[in-house]
């Protein structure tokens, strides 16, 4: 076993939770350059600059990630001066900003920061980004050695973001228990694997206790404590299981290397990313029925039930139309999926052949279920 150093993510939660910003970041600098989404920046530009205020942490300026995870991105905004004076690095936005940022961090050895301002992935605690082409597809994995140094999770601007945003967070995080638990199985799991299985196991019941009304407070911009263990579980939770089932790097022997985070629910989003018509569908609502079709791939037929009843409830897919896919569509997602580090670890042996199967059949039910 090669010689680990184990980084856990550290967050504050609260709507106040930008008050201990120069308290935790004074030690790694004084200047500070913000990046991130425009809209998620001009919702926290007034607040993290109030936050600094009469601190000895400057703000040198607020930069445009570029709109998504790209290396041509990172790449320009290492060319950036503000970028290159910073200390440090503060990414606000969603799952998309957050990557990009880490993945500069990492290129320029400068520490990360991160607030995120939806509650739809785990992105901003995490020391993996997603990657993606110029058009949008998926690209790979980048992996870092250790997660932002800290995610400051303002609630009140979490529950004043777009419900559409929040709804598919749920979708996302549903995975996580099922996907981990699959990718696990069969395996000689490490210490910090085991841990990561035992967290997935806390994933899916919130979701399921809290979530309708925590949507139902989001879409009132109401902070509450359904909203708040709902909020955790998409960032908190999932992403500290992320942090000890991936460990990937350049660093790491290939024999001591794994990846049991995600899987077949995964495998169905990257390979949707390749149709056109699934475009206009957020990652957490492909993800969603990805879920189901994993279930259904794994013959785990009472989970599936449960899931597809919550997944009903909430409005989430549970049908291939509902995420824009056509069954011609399928041998295209099943190709890109087998090409996925996803696949690689399922258990077993998957075939494409099941994996379609899977899919067509969770659709069937999906659809005999709404037409009921």
């Amino acid at each position: 076993m090669s010689n680990q150093t184990i980084y856990l993510p550290n967050y504050t939660v609260g709507a106040d939770a930008y008050d201990k910003i120069a308290y935790i970041t004074a030690p790694y600098g004084k200047k500070a350059v913000v990046v991130g989404g425009e809209i998620a920046m001009s919702k926290t530009q007034q607040a993290l600059s109030d936050s600094v205020e009469n601190t000895a942490i400057t703000l040198l300026g607020f930069l445009w990630y570029g709109g998504n995870a790209t290396l041509e991105n990172v790449q320009r905004l290492q060319a950036e001066p503000l970028v290159q004076q910073a200390d440090m690095l503060f990414a606000v936005g969603g799952g998309r900003a957050c990557d990009t940022v880490k993945v500069l961090g990492a290129l320029l050895d400068k520490p990360v920061f991160t607030f995120p301002t939806l509650a739809s992935n785990c992105a901003a605690c995490t020391s993996l980004s997603v990657m993606y082409h110029e058009d949008g597809s998926f690209k790979d994995y980048a992996y870092q050695n250790h997660p932002p140094l800290h995610t400051f999770i303002n609630t009140q601007i979490i529950a004043e973001s777009p419900v559409s945003l929040f709804w598919a967070g749920i979708g996302d995080a549903l995975s996580k228990e099922y996907e981990v638990a699959y990718c696990c199985r069969d395996k000689q799991l490490s210490h910090l694997s085991q841990l990561g299985l035992g967290i997935a196991k806390t994933c899916t019941a919130p979701l399921l206790t809290y979530g309708k009304q925590a949507l139902e407070d989001c879409r009132n911009h109401r902070v509450s404590a359904a909203l708040e263990e709902v909020v955790l579980d998409i960032i908190m939770l999932t992403g500290i299981v992320s942090n000890c089932t991936v460990h990937i790097s350049d660093h790491i022997a290939p024999a001591d290397q794994y990846y049991y985070n995600s899987s077949l629910a995964h495998c169905v989003y990257y390979g949707s990313s390749l149709i056109p018509a699934c475009e206009s569908h957020l990652h957490g609502e492909i993800v969603a029925f990805g879920v189901l079709c994993l279930l259904k791939y794994d013959a785990n037929d009472a989970e599936f039930n449960r899931i597809l009843a919550f997944n009903q409830a909430l409005g989430l897919p549970i049908t291939m139309a509902d995420i824009g896919l056509t069954v011609d569509d399928l041998p295209i997602v099943a190709e890109k999926a087998a090409s996925v580090i996803e696949w690689r670890y399922a258990p077993g042996t998957p075939t494409k052949a099941q994996f379609i199967e899977a899919i067509i059949e969770t659709d069937r039910i999906g659809r005999s279920l709404k037409s009921s």
